[in-house]
């Protein structure tokens, strides 16, 4: 078990929040993060000084933008700050380690130019213990190696061969080049086992029909 995990206990009852729209944090998964929007880095930093906790969740395509800026989908996930940077020029190079996912039970007042919600985890209290349904491994494999070859996308094998079944599902939801919505359904499946029938499905469809890449990631 991860020793700086929090408990159940320890769950921040508010929380800030990163919109952005085409990241996906999932539990146990490592999202690298370039921070250097002002209201940003002011939620770094205090996130930093608070118990290094801050939220990743997408922006709802399907709803128009608000004074505040997308509206976001109602589940996203907790990540504590596991490492970080300064640069010369001003920039905080994070990353963000997945903790468990929460329902956004309703946004709250701003501070310092960024968003919070209070956050209801009681429903993915699971994502805090170890997985335990199996993964077909082999499956997977099958249905990411055409996938990865219409997307003209590179491959060490060997390692990925080597993953774990969990790390592999995990990776995979975060990196492949999935749409908005399909990142989102990877959120919400409420197993692994139906995360993994997600993303093979995912892969082979997109391998299928060479579906595009989703514009490029940007805060919301």
């Amino acid at each position: 078990m991860d020793p700086f995990q929090p408990a159940p206990e320890q769950l921040p009852a508010e929380i800030a929040i990163f919109p952005l729209s085409g990241a996906l944090l999932l539990p146990g998964g490592r999202l690298p993060l370039n921070i250097f929007e002002p209201r940003y880095l002011a939620m770094t930093l205090d996130s930093l000084a608070h118990g290094r906790l801050f939220g990743m969740i997408q922006g709802d395509p399907s709803k128009p933008r608000g004074e505040r800026g997308s509206v976001p989908y109602g589940v996203g996930c907790l990540g504590r700050v596991s490492s970080f940077s300064e640069t010369e020029d001003g920039r905080l190079l994070v990353t963000l380690t997945g903790v468990l996912r929460f329902r956004v039970a309703e946004e709250i007042e701003m501070r310092r130019g960024y968003r919070r919600v209070r956050a209801d985890y009681d429903a993915y209290l699971a994502d805090l213990d170890p997985p335990v349904d199996p993964v077909p491994h082999a499956e997977i494999l099958d249905a990411l190696r055409p996938y990865f070859a219409a997307k003209g996308i590179e491959a060490n094998w060997s390692a990925i061969e080597e993953m774990s079944g969990p790390t592999l599902v995990t990776t995979l939801a975060m990196v492949c080049p999935f749409a908005i919505p399909e990142k989102q359904a990877l959120l919400e499946a409420p197993t692994l086992t139906e995360r993994v029938s997600t993303l093979v499905t995912l892969l082979r469809m997109d391998a299928h029909d060479g579906g595009d890449l989703p514009p490029d990631a940007r805060p919301s």
